[in-house]
């Protein structure tokens, strides 16, 4: 199986969705992950931009010394010149499954993927 395959399968089941097969798509319109209420596209790389890492560390660090334990770190993408609305919003898979989805008690420690 590929790489990418798993991944989808492993993301689509942490956040309660199921993978549409390639031969199941149209056009690209439907998402990876067949979800109630999400539209998920997956992509997998073998890195992060460093400067995106690094604006999550960040994000990670003031929610680690805050004074709500229950803060989460939380990365906007901003392009000059664009409409804030337009911005991304990035966070873990494991601070979104548990806050957004019904997996409340998903935890990635010690996990790792292809």
């Amino acid at each position: 199986m590929r790489d990418w395959k798993a991944c989808e399968r492993r993301v689509a089941a942490i956040l309660g969705g199921r993978r549409v097969p390639v031969s199941g798509r149209q056009r690209g319109y439907a998402p990876d992950i067949e979800h109630p209420s999400l539209a998920i596209e997956v992509k997998s790389r073998a890195a992060y931009p460093a400067w995106l890492e690094d604006a999550m560390r960040q994000a990670e660090a003031s929610a680690r010394y805050s004074d709500n334990p229950e803060r989460i770190p939380v990365a906007v993408l901003h392009r000059g010149g664009e409409r804030y609305a337009d911005d991304l919003v990035v966070v873990r898979l494991s601070h979104f499954a548990r806050n957004f989805t019904e997996n409340r008690e998903y935890t990635e420690a010690g996990e790792k993927g292809a």
